[in-house]
């Protein structure tokens, strides 16, 4: 791949992969933080990519890992503060100015992203981004069997945390 080609690529694919992302880690600045790294190692290992897979799975597989490194040192952080991770999830959710959703899609966002990494990654790529289960197995290296299952197990979750909200 050229640089011109690679060029075509991030104007392609920069805004949905950012909304892959965001959804993912929750706010605007980590989600253009990662977006940025994960074009800079497709850069830079673009001798390496041999085609195996298209270069939208290529560029989703290194964003997904981004985020879930961001996500694990938040969790680590956290501990550390002996801060619960609901109450991460709170204060991710209202601090990002960059919000603009109403009181139910808050409710919604923090339901998200009070889910496990793995869940919440599927959930997210089947709920919003629409994607067919094989293309997330793609993405993750996960079965679609088991795709399936985390997508239900977030869905019943989701639903019993908004319920909550509005008890």
């Amino acid at each position: 791949m050229e640089e011109r080609e690679f060029n075509e690529l991030v104007q392609k694919y920069s805004e949905q992969l950012y909304w892959h992302v965001r959804n993912i880690v929750g706010n605007h600045e980590d989600a253009d933080d990662i977006v940025q790294e994960t074009y800079i190692k497709a850069w830079k290992a673009l001798p390496t990519f041999r085609g195996e897979s298209s270069p939208s799975t290529w560029l989703w597989r290194i964003a997904t890992n981004e985020a879930l490194a961001l996500l694990r040192k938040q969790r680590v952080r956290a501990a550390l503060r002996f801060e619960s991770l609901d109450a991460a999830a709170e204060r991710v959710i209202d601090s990002d100015p960059w919000f603009n959703g109403d009181e139910a899609q808050r409710r919604l966002a923090k339901a998200i992203y009070r889910l496990p990494d793995k869940q919440r990654l599927v959930f997210c790529m089947r709920y919003f981004e629409e994607l067919p289960y094989e293309s997330i197995a793609e993405v993750t290296g996960t079965s679609v069997g088991a795709l399936k299952a985390s997508f239900h197990i977030a869905a019943e979750k989701i639903k019993g945390l908004v319920q909550l909200e509005f008890d």
